[in-house]
């Protein structure tokens, strides 16, 4: 890939990650998940044929430019689904620990 492809695919990133935190803000986690996966695809590719090689001045700012949109969205996407996680975590442990006393202590028993 030549440096214009480069530039081409970290720029397609970043509408991703866009379209994520659109996602997040909107509490769509299906699509949150699915443009996950695509990111997931894209940033292999970057990962696989980014040039090892110093990129001329005005590619290189742009592509830092990219990045720091890049990682500023994803910032923003934490924000927002780290507590969700977080109570998702405890809802699933409260109701892991219900199941357990009640079998533990004969809850579902009737009568």
């Amino acid at each position: 890939m030549d440096s214009q492809e480069i530039i081409t695919l970290y720029e397609t990133v970043a509408v991703i990650t866009d379209q994520m935190l659109s996602a997040a803000r909107a509490g769509d986690w299906d699509q949150l998940s699915t443009l996950e996966l695509h990111c997931a695809s894209h940033v292999a590719t970057l990962k696989k044929n980014d040039p090892p090689v110093a990129l001329s001045g005005a590619i290189r700012e742009r592509k830092v430019e990219i990045i720091q949109r890049i990682l500023a969205d994803d910032r923003e996407i934490r924000n927002i689904t780290e507590p969700w996680m977080t109570q998702l975590s405890a809802l699933i442990n409260s109701s892991g620990t219900e199941r357990k006393l009640a079998n533990a202590y004969g809850g579902n028993e009737t009568g």
